[in-house]
C-alpha cells in the first residue's frame, strides 16, 4: 500500500540518521527545519489550549530551555506565542546556562529576544523559576532531545520534579519528547499534557510505558518524509487520509454511487446504540442506509432518523432480534456494499447465533462491533472485515490466536487507536478524553461502515479514514465546547468542519 497519507514512526537511532541525511551538515537547512518546528509547536499548542478555554491574552509562558534543537524549538514556539500575544510574557530558565547554548539554539534565543525582549525574563540555571509558587500559563519543555542519554544533573533532576509536582502550571507542552525519555530513559522524566512530535514520531512517544509523560501525543509534519519515505510497518496517520473527501463529487452521478450500507443491532436493553451508529452513516456520505432493527424500535427510530430505511425485525421475548428475522436481510444483502452488525444486539444466545449466522454467510465486507466481538462471531466466513474491539474485547476475540485472519482489519480503540492488517500497522494521535463517553465506538463503527459502503474494495483504508476523521470532529468539539459538558453525539455535527478544513502540513 502507498499509503502517503501517514508518516513512518521510527526508533531514535533511525531518526538520528534520517535527519542526518536531510541536512547533511547545513546549518541552514538545520534553522529553516527549526523554524517550522517553533511555528508548529506554537500553533498546536494554541489549538490545544482551546480546551481550557483558550490561551490569555496576558498569558505566562515558562520556558525550559537545554543546549540544543529541542530548547531552541521551544524559544522559537515563544516567540510566536508572545508575537500573537502581546500583553503576554515569558521567563526562560537555561538549564546549563545560556553560554551553554548551541549555535542554533543561541540564534533562536536571541529571535525571541529580538521580538519581544521587554516581555522576556532569563534565569540560571541555579534559580527555580517557579520560586515563590508563580503560577504559569504553558510550560514548552525543550530540556532534553531524543538522543539524550542519563544521568541527569542534580538542578535538573530537582527543577524536573518541582515542574512536574506544581499545581499552578495549566498546560505543560513537550517538544518532540518529554525531557528525559529518549534513546534511553531517565529518572525523572517531565510529564506533558501534550508532546509535539516535531518532523519525526520516535519510538518512545508510543510506548505504553511512557504514557503518563508523554500524555497526549501530536505529529507535526515538517516535510521531512516528503520524497525520503522510510520504511516502517508502523506509521501515524494524518489528515491527508481524509483529502479524496475533500473534493468535489462528480455532477454526473445517484445515490447508488455511493453504496448502500447496511446496520444491524439493537435490542430493548440497548436501544440507543444501533441509532447512533445509523445517525453517523449517514454523515458518512454513503448514498443509502438500511437500519433492521427490533419491530418496537423501529417506528420511533425513523421519526429520529428519517434518512434511513428502517426495517422492523421480528424480536425474542427479551427484546433481541430473533433468528425468525434472518430472509429480512437474505433480501436485500445483494444491493448492498457493506454491513455494520453488533451496536446494541445484546448477548441472548439465539442472537448471538444470528450473528454468527450472518458472518457466516455474508457476500459483503462487515464491520463487526460491540456484542458482535465474539470469537464464534468475529471470525465465522470468508468476507472482508473490520473489528472494532477495545483492549478486552480485542484478548477476548483473540484467544489462541497469534494473529489476524487474512483480510481482516482491527481497529484497537485506546488512548492511541491502533488500526492493523496484520501487515501494516496505523497509528492515530487525534480525539483524547472527550471520547471517553459511552457510544463514541458506536459513532465510529457508523462512520468506518459508511466509509466502507463506498470503498468496499480496501477495508484498511476505509478504517483509517473513519478514525482520523472521528478524532478530528472529536478534537473540534472539545476545543469548541471543552472535554466536560459535551454529549459525544455532538461529535456529529463536527464532521463537517474536518473536511471543508483546508488539509495542512500535519
Amino acid at each position: 500500500m502507498n499509503a502517503t497519507w501517514s508518516a513512518p514512526v521510527l526508533p531514535c537511532a533511525e531518526a538520528k540518521a534520517l535527519e542526518e541525511r536531510l541536512f547533511q551538515g547545513d546549518e541552514e537547512r538545520e534553522w529553516a527545519a527549526m523554524q517550522r518546528a517553533g511555528a508548529a509547536v506554537a500553533r498546536g499548542v494554541l489549538e490545544d489550549f482551546q480546551e481550557i478555554g483558550g490561551f490569555p491574552a496576558a498569558g505566562r509562558v515558562l520556558v525550559l530551555a537545554g543546549k540544543g534543537h529541542n530548547g531552541g524549538d521551544a524559544l522559537l514556539a515563544a516567540r510566536d506565542i508572545l508575537a500573537q500575544h502581546p500583553a503576554a510574557a515569558a521567563t526562560v530558565w537555561f538549564a546549563f546556562g545560556e553560554r551553554s547554548l548551541r549555535p542554533l539554539a543561541l540564534r533562536a534565543w536571541q529571535e525571541l529576544l529580538r521580538t519581544a525582549g521587554g516581555r522576556v525574563t532569563k534565569v540560571s540555571p541555579k534559580k527555580d523559576p517557579l520560586d515563590g509558587a508563580a503560577a504559569f500559563d504553558l510550560c514548552l519543555d525543550g530540556i532534553f532531545g531524543f538522543q539524550f542519554r542519563p544521568p541527569i544533573d542534580e538542578a535538573t533532576v530537582a527543577e524536573i520534579r518541582r515542574i512536574n509536582a506544581h499545581p499552578g502550571i495549566r498546560l505543560r507542552a513537550a517538544v518532540d519528547l518529554p525531557s528525559g525519555l529518549g534513546e534511553k530513559v531517565g529518572d525523572p522524566v517531565v510529564r506533558a499534557d501534550f508532546t509535539y512530535a516535531t518532523g519525526i514520531v520516535k519510538a518512545p512517544a508510543i510506548d505504553p510505558a511512557h504514557a503518563a509523560s508523554v500524555g497526549r501525543l501530536r505529529y507535526l509534519d515538517l516535510g521531512f518524509f516528503r520524497g525520503h519515505d522510510a520504511q516502517s510497518k508502523l506509521r501515524v496517520l494524518t489528515p491527508r487520509v481524509l483529502d479524496p473527501l475533500r473534493g468535489l463529487r462528480s455532477s454526473d452521478t445517484d445515490k447508488r454511487a455511493f453504496g448502500h450500507l447496511l446496520i444491524l443491532g439493537g435490542s430493548r436493553g440497548y436501544p440507543g446504540a444501533v441509532l447512533m451508529a445509523v445517525r453517523a452513516a449517514l454523515r458518512s456520505g454513503a448514498g443509502l442506509v438500511t437500519a433492521f432493527v427490533p419491530a418496537s424500535l423501529a417506528a420511533a427510530y425513523a421519526a429520529v432518523a428519517p434518512e434511513a430505511m428502517w426495517v422492523a425485525w421480528p424480536e425474542t421475548a427479551a427484546g433481541s432480534l430473533a433468528a425468525a428475522g434472518l430472509p429480512l436481510l437474505r433480501e436485500r444483502l445483494e444491493r448492498a456494499k457493506a454491513l455494520v452488525l453488533g451496536p446494541g444486539l445484546g448477548t441472548e444466545a439465539e442472537t448471538r447465533e444470528l450473528a454468527a449466522q450472518i458472518t457466516m454467510s455474508s457476500t459483503v465486507p462487515l464491520v463487526l462491533d460491540a456484542d458482535a466481538l465474539q470469537s464464534d462471531v468475529a471470525w465465522a466466513g470468508k468476507a472482508p472485515r473490520v473489528l472494532t474491539p477495545h483492549a478486552g474485547e480485542l484478548a477476548r476475540i483473540m484467544a489462541g490466536k497469534d494473529r489476524c485472519p487474512k483480510g481482516s482489519v482491527v481497529v484497537l480503540k485506546g488512548r492511541l487507536t491502533l488500526v492493523t492488517s496484520g501487515d501494516l500497522t496505523f497509528m492515530s494521535p487525534f480525539g483524547g478524553p472527550v471520547l471517553a463517553r459511552g457510544g463514541s465506538g458506536d459513532l465510529l463503527a457508523g462512520l468506518i461502515g459508511g466509509l466502507l459502503a463506498q470503498a468496499p474494495a480496501d477495508a484498511l483504508l476505509a478504517a483509517c479514514r473513519g478514525v482520523v476523521w472521528h478524532g478530528l470532529a472529536a478534537d473540534l468539539l472539545a476545543r469548541h465546547r471543552g472535554q466536560v459538558a459535551v454529549q459525544v453525539t455532538q461529535l456529529l455535527d463536527y464532521l463537517p468542519a474536518v473536511l471543508r478544513a483546508a488539509c495542512d502540513a500535519g
